[in-house]
């Protein structure tokens, strides 16, 4: 194939890879839960009521840790260490629904849950991708976390956090293109630290 053929080829890839961005991958992180989206999650976790809420309930919820799956459960030391980290932080300075769990020890019981749905799509020129000279990916999706403690099968804390709307991207140059990662693996192998 002539040198001309060759550069005609390379520049018409180059410029369909331009606005066609399915030939690049994408990949999807989900952890499996009852709740379908991140308000589903929420109005959940809002019919818990601390000190009247009972497992039973929590349970038909979609908190319990025996059938929906990545919960956690912590025993009252794990509490402790989440709430209590150093020695600055007096049990007095807590919430009464752990000091109260922090007293009751093997009576207490707490289950985390930590949902997430996250897709991350890589997009832009496939050339300059696929030969690491560019990469551009987008990150979507929502996560939720909660806490709930137990003292004897009756709820009595809890509290929560997330990301109701997680969009960010990244686009990261390397103007060596494939020779970047080489040079970045020859550092790490010739650097001690």
């Amino acid at each position: 194939m002539p040198f001309r053929w060759k550069v005609l080829l390379f520049t018409t890839i180059f410029l369909c890879g331009c606005s066609s961005s399915s030939l690049l991958p994408s990949n999807r992180e989900t952890v499996r839960s009852p709740w379908p989206d991140y308000a589903a999650a929420k109005r959940a976790y809002d019919q818990i009521k601390p000190y009247q809420t009972t497992y039973d309930e929590i349970k038909h919820l979609g908190f319990d840790p025996y059938t929906t799956p990545n919960i956690e459960v912590l025993n009252y030391l794990d509490v402790m260490r989440r709430f209590m980290p150093n020695q600055g932080i007096k049990k007095e300075d807590l919430d009464l629904g752990i000091q109260q769990c922090l007293e009751a020890k093997t009576e207490c019981r707490a289950f985390e849950i930590i949902v997430e749905n996250t897709q991350n799509d890589r997009y832009g020129n496939p050339v300059l991708d696929i030969f690491n000279f560019r990469r551009k990916t987008k990150t979507s999706g929502w996560g939720f976390k909660a806490l709930v403690v137990m003292n004897n099968n009756l709820a009595i804390y809890k509290l929560w956090s997330g990301k109701p709307n997680i969009d960010y991207t990244n686009d990261k140059k390397n103007p060596l293109g494939p020779l970047q990662s080489s040079e970045d693996t020859l550092k790490k192998s010739i650097s001690p630290w």
